[in-house]
């Protein structure tokens, strides 16, 4: 079945940031939005000065900027004056360290207010911000600091042990160890104490006034094979982060705003840090894993105004169903927005009957630093859809010629790799070190995304699959989100992926991969009944041929579905990075 467009209704235009998508694709330049940023003197800018340092002069200095929820529920507050002292006092120690412009400091912590000072304090002393997630192992964690030539990492007494130690010796670039909760005969004789450190520094700091091009944040992302690619990001990058955050998340400077991204991902910085706190707004932390009862009780408790969230944990919450969600008291609640992978149709449609308005599906990656496409909120949704692009942003759906150039496709409805024109503020400047790996991103005019996509006759952009994940099958381009999303509206479907497998006769044929919703059981009867419903919904050329019942997913830990993994298990492969690997479903 197709899902009927979502209208906008109940929303006054006037009061969303864009309200009127057309005018503001017109009339928006960069340069004026560069103009809603202070700057700093000489044409410099620094990111931590436009998150914090800005408000200082204004009322919102003494108002709530972060407020951390403990695992236990205990909850710390920092108001904007408070995070700008705390910042101070880490940019000071990394100066007292010998910390210079454009020196890595690398991060391996959980949600907690250490990562969020570090971040902002590296920033505003002029270093090269760069997080770990805290569930990586030794090998990634050498893997990226080697590459990013780590000077400074903070980390806990634990995380050190087990994830540190065992490769110190193949970093030899790593000077300081900073331990936050304190240390013990067990750790390195050379590591510091972060909170004794900190609190021995001094509460002032003039921030570093960086260049728009200079390098501010380094974010690592897995490739299908080798080692992760160091996007790197600049401070300019912060001129995307806050309009987009406008934009495409409708954020307001008296919102209550909740990212449940980690920080160990560029969501979680971009959206989880910057953005938020160059609108002024409040931010909510927790520090705990995916809970739904948790989640429920904190949007109630906090007041969440906006809420950011992944779609596999949106998937989650969709198998335990509505009633939950009735004992909350969420009208707070005024927008939900979703990233991370697409947004199946269903997930969607389900969010309005569980919390009375849509999820808002938005596209962008590593590469691009910040939202590229989005459902806004004075715009009406359809179901499946990445949304039309942002002001200051020109997509297309493009191909290669025969003598090998790049150009759109004019005709609506035909499948091609997503571009974007290059010159977006966030856009990465680079491959650290692979200038080669970086430049094949690029073609005449165009920065190739590596995802193929649809736009339809009204502009939108419907998500097909990424370029190495299409199955084609007799002649077909099948793209796997199209058959996910199609099993998923299957009563007993909580989660599908789908992959081609070789056919003598089709070339490939379409298999799927499906965990089941709490209370039902795998049978023969159920796997063809899946099929039958996949069949009458999708047609015989594109329904799979086989499906296979698993518990879970292997997904990365920031929620992705390794399709990839699934193939190369079934054909024999080499699996490739599995350094972002979450769980093992064989």
């Amino acid at each position: 079945m197709s899902f009927a467009p979502i209208p906008k209704t109940g929303i006054d235009p006037g009061a969303a940031r864009l309200s009127d998508y057309g005018r503001a694709r017109q009339d928006f330049t960069w340069a004026k939005a560069r103009a809603l940023l202070d700057g700093l003197p000489g044409g410099a800018l620094n990111i931590a000065h436009e998150a914090i340092d800005r408000h200082l002069a204004t009322p919102r200095a003494e108002k709530l900027a972060l407020r951390f929820i403990a695992k236990n529920d205990s909850v710390e507050d920092f108001t904007y004056r408070q995070l700008a002292q705390q910042t101070a006092r880490f940019a000071n120690l990394l100066r007292r360290l010998g910390v210079q412009r454009a020196d890595r400091v690398f991060t391996l912590l959980g949600r907690q207010p250490a990562l969020y000072v570090a971040a902002l304090g590296t920033l505003k002393a002029g270093a090269v911000f760069s997080p770990l997630f805290s569930a990586f192992g030794p090998e990634p964690v050498v893997a990226r600091m080697g590459k990013g030539d780590g000077r400074v990492l903070v980390t806990t007494e634990a995380f050190y042990i087990r994830k540190v130690a065992p490769v110190r010796d193949r970093l030899p670039g790593l000077k300081h160890v900073l331990l936050v909760g304190g240390r013990t005969a067990k750790a390195p004789p050379d590591a510091l104490d972060f909170d004794a450190e900190l609190a021995a520094s001094a509460v002032d700091f003039e921030t570093v006034p960086t260049r728009p091009e200079d390098m501010a944040l380094l974010h690592f992302t897995s490739g299908t094979t080798g080692k992760p690619k160091g996007a790197v990001h600049v401070h300019e990058a912060v001129v995307a982060h806050n309009v987009t955050g406008q934009f495409a998340l409708d954020l307001h400077p008296d919102d209550v705003f909740w990212c449940t991204a980690d920080p160990g991902w560029v969501t979680g910085t971009s959206y989880g840090i910057i953005a938020p706190l160059t609108n002024g707004a409040t931010m909510i932390v927790d520090e705990a894993e995916f809970d739904a009862e948790r989640w429920f009780r904190i949007l109630q408790e906090q007041k969440v105004s906006v809420w950011y969230t992944a779609p596999t944990a949106i998937r989650m919450l969709m198998k335990l169903g509505v009633e939950p969600i009735k004992h909350y008291d969420l009208s707070r609640l005024r927008f939900m927005a979703s990233v991370g992978e697409p947004l199946n149709p269903e997930a969607v449609v389900w969010s309005v009957k569980a919390f009375g308005r849509p999820f808002h599906d938005n596209w962008w990656q590593t590469e691009t630093g910040g939202i590229m496409i989005a459902n806004y909120l004075t715009m009406e949704i359809r179901p499946g859809s990445m949304g039309k692009p942002l002001p200051g942003v020109e997509a297309a759906v493009v191909s290669k010629t025969a003598d090998g150039r790049v150009e759109p496709i004019a005709e609506a409805g035909a499948v091609g790799e997503l571009a974007l024109r290059p010159g977006w503020p966030s856009m990465f400047r680079a491959y650290l070190d692979e200038p080669e790996r970086y430049n094949k991103c690029f073609a005449d005019g165009w920065y190739l995304t590596g995802d193929l996509a649809q736009r339809d006759a009204d502009g939108y952009f419907w998500f097909v699959g990424r370029a190495d994940d299409v199955i084609k099958s007799a002649g077909h381009l099948i793209g796997p989100f199209e058959v996910e999303s199609a099993l998923m509206e299957h009563a007993a479907v909580a989660e599908s992926a789908v992959i081609g497998t070789p056919d003598p006769v089709a070339g490939e044929i379409v298999k799927a991969f499906v965990v089941l919703k709490a209370g039902r059981e795998p049978s023969e009867a159920l796997r063809k009944d899946i099929l039958g419903h996949a069949r009458l919904r999708l047609g015989p050329a594109v329904s799979p041929r086989e499906i296979v019942f698993h518990t879970s997913l292997p997904r990365t830990r920031s929620g992705k579905i390794m399709r990839r993994l699934l193939k190369a298990r079934e054909l024999g492969l080499p699996e490739g990075d599995l350094s972002t690997l979450e769980s093992d479903s064989r």
